[in-house]
């Protein structure tokens, strides 16, 4: 809703402006970007005090099946009670001006529905991986927001912070020679009765969901997309946990420059997520990689050596991500991560799982 200036004074008499007025960047006086953040759990509890830390981003509105903790949230984060939502009303947030944009921050399954829904009211997109549990919706995602003249991005926050940037700025630079292998490992000890270990809600086990980091790693670590993929899959703890989804994958992926890739992940044990790059050159060593924080970023190449531990904390990733795509709103850029990068990842994944003898 764009106001024009007899409307705002109209508003202005009744006292209604300021709700309708959207907060300015105090640097740019550019308008900041205001969120409906979709689905209140942990990954959410990242996001939002991020994005009070950028400059042009804001928290304007939730979307919860849970009232008293909307309401609670709400108050932390100046959201007016008008602005909570829950699941069945979510479509109102068209007529909602405060909202420029959404971040789906839900089970793997609600991604796909709530992503189209968002489109289809006027509203950009910030979908947090895996894009969705197929490719067909995935696909569906992308037309949808084509469709509705919205921006899609997809939350791979590691693209965006500067310990990965480096790693990936050594490779291509030729500091490490000619890349031969990556080995890369995500995984960690699940609790029973998690969400993840439901596989409507999910869509698989630690793939989907931490091996992710790896399988995204090594396509952005090469600059390539892989040629060949071939995995497996187990369960070894017979403890009622794995009844719907597998407890461990590996697989290894050949690139076009004959780069091979090793990957695992686990819900099993705990893998520091980490990954490691081979070059005629050197080495180099992101060890923690994909943690929100102490990240570290170890190398050796042609007499040099690199140990650097990275002092940003939780939740700088999440701001780093929330600025950048409220950049590309503001002035009309594709998004780093697209819809079609979280595509790829869907690929990759159901061949992944094809190869291992798993379907989904």
């Amino acid at each position: 809703m764009i106001l024009n200036r007899r409307e705002f004074a109209r508003l202005a008499a009744l006292g209604l402006a300021a709700r309708f007025a959207p907060a300015l960047n105090a640097q740019t006086q550019e308008p900041k970007i205001g969120y409906a953040v979709i689905g209140l759990g942990r990954i959410a509890g990242h996001f939002m005090p991020g994005v009070l830390s950028t400059t042009n981003s804001q928290i304007t509105a939730l979307v919860s099946g849970h009232r008293d903790k909307a309401v609670r949230i709400a108050a932390e984060y100046g959201v007016p009670q008008s602005s909570i939502y829950n699941y069945d009303n979510f479509d109102e947030i068209a007529r909602n001006p405060a909202v420029g944009a959404v971040y789906v921050a839900l089970p793997n399954s609600m991604h796909a529905e709530y992503a189209i829904r968002a489109a289809k009211a006027g509203k950009h997109v910030l979908c947090e991986k895996p894009m969705s549990t197929n490719v067909a919706e995935a696909e569906a995602m992308i037309a949808a927001c084509k469709a509705a003249n919205v921006k899609l991005m997809i939350a791979y926050r590691c693209h965006y912070e500067p310990t990965n940037l480096k790693a990936i700025r050594l490779i291509r630079d030729g500091a490490l020679g000619k890349v031969q292998a990556i080995e890369s490992a995500n995984g960690f000890n699940i609790a029973p009765r998690e969400w993840r270990l439901n596989k409507k809600l999910a869509g698989g086990g630690p793939l989907f969901d931490v091996g992710i980091y790896s399988l995204n790693a090594c396509r952005y670590l090469t600059g390539e997309e892989p040629s060949q993929i071939s995995a497996y899959a187990s369960v070894i703890d017979r403890d009622g946990r794995f009844n719907q989804v597998e407890e461990n994958v590996s697989w290894t992926m050949k690139f076009p420059s004959g780069i091979v890739a090793s990957c695992n992940t686990t819900y099993g044990a705990n893998m520091t997520g980490f990954y490691r790059v081979h070059g005629s050159k050197g080495w180099l060593d992101a060890n923690p990689a994909f943690y929100y924080d102490g990240l570290r970023l170890r190398a050796e190449f042609s007499g040099t050596q690199l140990d650097e531990l990275n002092p940003a904390r939780d939740p700088s990733h999440f701001v780093l991500q929330a600025e950048h795509f409220s950049h590309c709103i503001q002035n009309g850029l594709e998004p780093k991560t697209p819809g079609e990068e979280g595509l790829r990842d869907m690929r990759y994944i159901t061949e992944i799982y094809r190869s291992a003898g798993i379907s989904i």
